[in-house]
């Protein structure tokens, strides 16, 4: 679905204009984004949560060349959904 199709979908379901429901989308991301910015968690009851990690620097090798590299700490983005949408996507959206 892209952003499009979520926005239409989105703004049928709420009985919005697509123009406040596109807003309002864009408003929840920039504020998602302040919060991460700030090594915030950001959790959706019902739904799940976002959280920033840091993950430690560490030593690839290369399997064409056998040579080692280190890659360098950085910041990533994890999201861990509640336990019912994970049983559900397990048993196939069921």
């Amino acid at each position: 679905m892209n952003n499009k199709n979520f926005i239409t979908e989105l703004s049928q379901r709420s009985h919005f204009s697509q123009d406040d429901t596109q807003r309002m989308v864009f408003t929840l991301i920039d504020a998602m984004n302040e919060k991460f910015q700030e090594g915030e968690a950001v959790t959706f009851p019902g739904f799940g949560s976002f959280e920033v990690k840091k993950r430690l620097e560490r030593i690839i090798v290369n399997p064409a060349t056998q040579q080692r590299m280190l890659v360098p700490p950085k910041l990533v983005l994890n999201f861990k959904p509640i336990a019912a949408i994970k049983e559900k996507l397990k048993n196939g959206g069921n």
